[in-house]
């Protein structure tokens, strides 16, 4: 068999999917190219003004860059990179998905399974701030973002651009997770307060990307707990629930997604663990008020005179404690994203790390040691997640 007619077979099938609606996406691995930060390429389709388009998000180590591409020159690329920069294709539709396989030698092996369920995306770009349903005005209104006619409230415009922004960030997030699609995702969105983003995460799986998943609320404020639960009974939030309870107490027999935003210092860290126990594909956290690690640090004798001023001690000591706790994510088997989940202008706490759980192999010597360089550096004997993942700094 020519080694071409797997590649063909399966570029094919791409092209036939997009023409006919049912592509959901595809994703390129095992990239084998000089860039040794990029880590895979997204694809899904989109339409643009009236043309429909392939739109490319290339996920490296620190960022993401898309491009949108028409079809014939997106699958002449896809082409190029596939037996070259990227050893893997997985190809996902409606009707099933397929598997393009390059071994060390190059040769490809094509692979069918049965369809995931999901459904093709043909997303608009200005759809953006469309990512939640007409549905969602119910508890936008009974929060207090929206009047009854749908107009932001006043004061509550940060807010607003606050849960669509997070719905966005997950969306992409989501696309990129090894999350389960026979049966539910179990979901956990830890200390939610109010629940904006509670009820948007709910709505945004349950009702714009129609995967079935089970949405818990869990809060220590027991008033909070219950208005919220009220309000989702009035939504017809059937697949979502409010609990009483923190952190530390929470127990989950099985747990997909876990959500933690602003959880205070060392309640971040519980936070990760919790998810990291429960084999939970996407930890998503916002950490806040990082102040545990801030009398440790021992910073190289050069920065002491910078460090002479509080605001950076704290700033500095929330670089060492975020950036630790994404070390040790990826010793725990995850990759990991540290990104500004909304602009500095609207909330200082803006900090977000995703961590998304791999296949592969985890901890790791070589990850243990980056670890234990950069804790000597600051000086770190001791800090929380390291002390719940039991590593020895």
């Amino acid at each position: 068999m020519s080694l071409d007619r797997p590649l063909d077979s399966f570029l094919t099938e791409l092209a036939e999917g997009l023409q006919a609606g049912r592509l959901s996406r595809l994703i390129l691995g095992k990239p084998r190219g000089p860039d040794s930060t990029l880590k895979r390429i997204l694809v899904r389709p989109v339409v643009i003004g009236e043309s429909p388009m392939l739109s490319f998000v290339w996920h490296h180590e620190r960022q993401d860059i898309t491009k949108n591409l028409p079809p014939t020159e997106a699958i002449e690329l896809i082409r190029r990179l596939l037996g070259g920069d990227f050893h893997s294709g997985h190809l996902f539709t409606t009707e099933r998905t397929t598997q393009l396989e390059f071994n060390k030698k190059g040769a490809p092996r094509l692979t069918h399974g049965p369809a995931t369920g999901e459904k093709a995306s043909l997303a608009h770009d200005r759809s953006k701030t469309r990512l939640l349903p007409d549905e969602s005005q119910v508890w936008l209104q009974a929060l207090g973002v929206t009047t009854t006619t749908g107009a932001v409230r006043e004061g509550m415009a940060d807010k607003h651009r606050q849960i669509h922004k997070f719905v966005e960030i997950l969306s992409h997030l989501a696309a990129d997770a090894d999350l389960p699609a026979t049966r539910p995702i179990e979901i956990a969105d830890m200390g939610c307060g109010k629940g904006y983003l509670t009820f948007a995460t709910h709505d945004y799986f349950n009702r714009v990307a129609d995967r079935p998943a089970n949405v818990l609320g869990i809060e220590a404020r027991s008033e909070l707990v219950t208005k919220c639960q009220q309000i989702a009974t009035a939504a017809g939030c059937a697949r979502l629930a409010f609990r009483a309870g923190t952190i530390e107490s929470a127990a989950f027999t099985t747990l997909d997604v876990l959500i933690a935003l602003h959880a205070c210092d060392t309640a971040t860290d519980d936070a990760i663990m919790q998810g990291v126990q429960s084999g939970a594909g996407l930890i998503v956290v916002a950490p806040c008020c990082q102040k545990e690690l801030r009398a440790q640090l021992e910073p190289a004798p050069v920065l002491a005179p910078a460090l002479r001023h509080g605001i950076f001690q704290e700033r500095q000591a929330e670089f060492a404690t975020d950036a630790l706790r994404a070390l040790l994510l990826e010793w725990a088997g995850y990759d990991t994203k540290v990104f500004e989940f909304i602009s500095t202008e609207h909330t200082a706490k803006n900090l977000m790390i995703a961590a998304t759980k791999h296949r592969g192999p985890a901890r790791l010597d070589q990850a243990a040691a980056r670890v234990r360089e950069f804790a000597a550096f600051y000086g770190i004997r001791h800090q929380s997640l390291a002390r719940q993942f039991g590593f020895v700094l």
